[in-house]
Formats: structure tokens, C-alpha cells, sequence
């Protein structure tokens, strides 16, 4: 009897050591930051741009790793963030549309492989909040720019809460495309200008508004016994280029400079620009864009003076969150992430927008800070693709990795800027498909009447302006199995 109480109280006790050792594991996990910028393009001072005003990210670099090479899969918003948050690069045309994840999931049950890297990690005992843009649609509810809300969640198993504060615009969209005083693109029938300088607070905006819910979100999670991952979204700078003004006020027009790259390429026929569509819908743009045309040089410094305002405006927005992490106590024990879900042509090609597959458009921010992180403030120049952020916060976290994911993981560049999982990235739009490794970039254009292939040489021509693959057919033949191996569905 004596003999099978010790055994009861030995066993009692291991039951209370492994949970006890259970909930500090739990309370070990890093908790996780998630920010998402609408159109960041690689326009920050910590990237070597001496005229743009970031602090809060240039810091944010200095105390983690900024990547010089990140690329998203597809230049437009939707399919971009469905590849970050699945961790696939598309497998068709139809996947590079901004509705894929609204598609995919609508009228779906939940199935065992996770819809996305959130749904994933709530599985494995992570609380999960989603404020603003993280997928498409700006608030995580699937309707049309002019509807009403609906209740279709465009990711139904991924949020344990989807928030966004619109304030005073009524819909998520009317906010995406707001203006100062509450008005927005549709109730001005586009009759609207592509940028506004309001003389109003950060709150003045939308993105403002949510800053300041992600602050308010912040507060309470730092109370929950499990970790948490919290995805934040901002608008900024996406058109309309709207920012308070003291955030143009911060430039000199004049300081601000033109594109590099103010020509269409060279030995192309093109097809694989447009016509800047996006920012010609504003009806009261002072000039037009036109393929081959570029506009003046004031109102090109308009524009970009504009775009510059909006990235200062966000970067307050993330240094007030990031302030607040500190605040908390939580900022030792979270990986923070902010991500831009493509870049943008500020003229560059004659280009006004993304939605094609050169550098421009492609390449995007990416700085991650962890806990306990190696080689702080050492930039990295090696080739990371959004895929790969995926796999790379399940490691970070312990959580199972999934298999089938077209990313790998680069814990190993997080602490050690010089290593090199990969050196290549593809990217998708429409009909064209591209391989960019350390130096070159290799396009096929699939559909009618588009120079077939363009070759850029990144060691000699950056900006990629003259197509070569005529003079150096060995690359082109070199390069091109691995391009169509990554691209058999379109």
C-alpha cells in the first residue's frame, strides 16, 4: 500500500512537473508582429535613399536584418498576400487575380492542410488578431468597392478577430480610398486628384485610426496566458497618395529625385509594361501617363513627393506600435515583421504602378527582428522570396512544419547575414513569369505579339534597361528550364 501511494505521488508529481513545464514552453513562444505595407517598394532610408524620412524603420534595421533582396511573387495585392500567407507560388493564371483567397475559401470547410500560416499557428495555441489589410480586401470581409459589408470572412479559419477601424467612412473600401473629411474615391465619382495634403492628425486617415487599435489590441493580449500573432495592415501608401500635411511638409520638392529609369527597355516590345491604368482612373490628375511618355519632371516630383509622404506617415504609425510593444514588457519575446506586399513604379520604365514583372515591381521591404538575434543591423544580400516567410516563423516558433510549401526557411540569415539558402525567386503576373537570381533576371512572356524573352545583366544594368537575351543566348538557355519548371500551370 505504501509502496503504491509513493507511486501515486511520484506520478502526481510528474503530471504537475510536465504541465507546469508545458505552460512555461507555452509562455516561452515568441509572440509574433506581423506588418503588412500596401505598395512599399524598397524607399527607405535604410536602404540607402538619403532623402526619404523613415526613422522607425531605419531603426527597426539597425536592431534586426533588413533584407536588399526580398521578392514577392506577384505584383498585385491579393494574389501577393495569398502567396505570403499560403506560403505557394501560384500554379495558374487564374491564382495571380487579388480575389484567389476570396475564391478559394468561400463556402469551404476547414480542412486539414491550414488555409494560411495564421490558421496554422492558431491550431497550434497561438491567438490570432488580423487588423486592416492582411489579405485583399482592407477590413478581411469579401464585397465590392462599392457594396455594402458583408459577413463572408475571406479567411474564415485564420482569425480568432479581424478588426479594422474605419471610422467615419462607413466601409472598409470607402477607407482604403479615402480622403480627408470622410469622403473617398467612389462618392467622388473618381472626380479626385491621385494625392492630398489635409492639414488633419494621424487620425485624419484610416490608417491612423488603426495604429491606434493595434496599440488598444496590444494591451490586452499582453494579459493572455497563450502567445499571440498579430497581423497589422496598413493602406499607406497604396493610391490615393492622402497623408497628413505635416508629412509633406517633412520635404523639399525640389531634394526629391526622379527616376533612374525614365525609358521603356530597350530591345523589347513592351507588352510586358502598361499603361498606369491605376493612376490614370483619378480624374483630376494634372497630366495622364502614357507607355514611352514620361511626365514632366514637377508633376513626376509631385507624385513622388506624395508617395514619399505617405511612407513617413506609416513609418510614425509603425514606431507608435513598436513604442507601445516596448511599453508592454513584450518586445524581448516577439518577432516582429514588416513586410511590403510588392513594389511600385514611381515612373520608372514610364510605369506609374506595379502589376509587371521587373525589379520595380517585384522586389519589396522585408525587416524582421527576433529575440536573441545574431549580427543586429547587418543588411543581407541574400535572395529571399515571401514564400519563405512561412516556413521560416514556424521554425522561429516550433510550431510542425507543413508540408508541400513552396518556401524554405532562413532562420539561418537571421542570425548570419552572409548565408545563402537560396539564390533564386520567381515571380508571376498575367501571362509573363520571371527568374531573378544573383545576377541576372530572365523574363518569358507567354502571351501574343510580347518579345518572347527579355534578359536583364544586374551586375551591369540594375535598372534593367536593355533586354539582351539576343547577344547572350547561353544564359537564356542556361536559365530557362529552371523558369519553365517553376511555371508548368501557365
Amino acid at each position: 500500500m505504501k509502496s503504491l501511494r509513493l507511486y501515486q505521488i511520484a506520478s502526481l508529481s510528474f503530471i504537475i512537473l510536465f504541465l507546469t513545464y508545458s505552460e512555461i514552453s507555452a509562455q516561452k513562444k515568441p509572440n509574433i508582429l506581423f506588418i503588412c505595407v500596401d505598395d512599399l517598394r524598397t524607399e527607405l532610408g535604410a536602404y540607402g535613399n538619403n532623402v526619404i524620412q523613415t526613422p522607425n524603420l531605419d531603426k527597426l534595421s539597425s536592431q534586426g536584418r533588413l533584407f536588399n533582396q526580398h521578392f514577392v511573387q506577384v505584383p498585385t495585392c491579393g494574389s501577393s498576400r495569398h502567396a505570403l500567407l499560403t506560403g505557394m507560388r501560384p500554379r495558374n493564371v487564374a491564382e495571380v487575380n487579388n480575389n484567389i483567397s476570396a475564391e478559394l475559401s468561400k463556402g469551404k470547410v476547414e480542412q486539414k492542410i491550414p488555409e494560411t500560416f495564421a490558421h496554422h499557428f492558431k491550431r497550434n495555441g497561438y491567438y490570432t488578431v488580423g487588423i486592416g489589410k492582411i489579405s485583399h480586401h482592407p477590413d478581411g470581409y469579401v464585397y465590392p468597392y462599392e457594396g455594402e459589408k458583408s459577413n463572408q470572412l475571406e479567411l474564415p479559419f485564420s482569425w480568432d478577430e479581424m478588426l479594422c477601424d474605419i471610422g467615419g467612412w462607413g466601409t472598409a473600401w470607402n477607407a482604403f480610398f479615402g480622403y480627408a473629411g470622410n469622403k473617398n474615391r467612389t462618392d467622388q465619382n473618381k472626380q479626385v486628384k491621385p494625392y492630398e495634403s489635409a492639414d488633419v492628425e494621424d487620425n485624419g486617415y484610416p490608417d491612423g485610426l488603426n495604429a491606434k487599435l493595434a496599440i488598444r489590441k496590444l494591451n490586452e493580449l499582453k494579459d493572455r496566458e497563450e502567445p499571440f500573432l498579430m497581423a497589422v495592415g496598413f493602406f499607406k501608401p497604396h493610391l490615393p497618395f492622402t497623408a497628413p500635411k505635416k508629412y509633406w511638409d517633412l520635404y523639399d520638392r525640389n531634394d526629391i529625385p526622379l527616376s533612374p529609369n525614365p525609358f521603356v527597355v530597350e530591345n523589347s516590345k513592351n507588352n510586358s509594361l502598361h499603361k498606369s491604368n491605376e493612376l490614370n482612373q483619378y480624374a483630376l490628375g494634372e497630366e495622364k501617363a502614357a507607355l514611352g511618355q514620361p511626365l514632366s519632371d514637377d508633376y513626376t516630383r509631385k507624385l513622388r513627393h506624395g508617395y514619399y509622404a505617405c511612407v513617413s506617415y506609416i513609418d510614425t504609425q509603425i514606431g507608435n506600435i513598436l513604442d507601445e510593444l516596448e511599453k508592454t514588457g513584450l518586445a524581448d519575446n516577439t518577432i516582429v515583421v514588416v513586410w511590403g506586399d510588392h513594389g511600385w513604379h514611381l515612373g520608372d520604365h514610364t510605369v506609374w504602378g506595379k502589376h509587371t514583372v521587373f525589379e520595380r515591381s517585384l522586389k519589396s521591404t522585408l525587416i524582421m527582428r527576433i529575440p536573441d538575434q545574431k549580427n543586429i543591423g547587418k543588411p543581407t544580400n541574400s535572395i529571399i522570396e515571401s514564400v519563405d516567410i512561412y516556413p521560416t516563423l514556424a521554425e522561429l516558433c516550433g510550431i510542425p512544419a507543413v508540408e508541400g510549401l513552396d518556401g524554405n526557411s532562413f532562420v539561418s540569415v537571421l542570425n548570419d547575414p552572409e548565408e545563402q539558402p537560396s539564390n533564386i525567386a520567381f515571380g508571376y503576373f498575367k501571362k509573363s513569369v520571371t527568374l531573378r537570381n544573383n545576377d541576372y533576371r530572365l523574363i518569358k512572356n507567354l502571351g501574343e505579339d510580347n518579345t518572347p524573352i527579355e534578359l536583364f545583366d544586374h551586375k551591369s544594368d540594375p535598372n534593367e534597361t536593355v533586354n539582351i537575351a539576343s547577344k547572350f543566348p547561353k544564359v537564356v538557355e542556361l536559365l530557362l528550364p529552371t523558369l519553365e519548371n517553376a511555371s508548368v500551370g501557365f
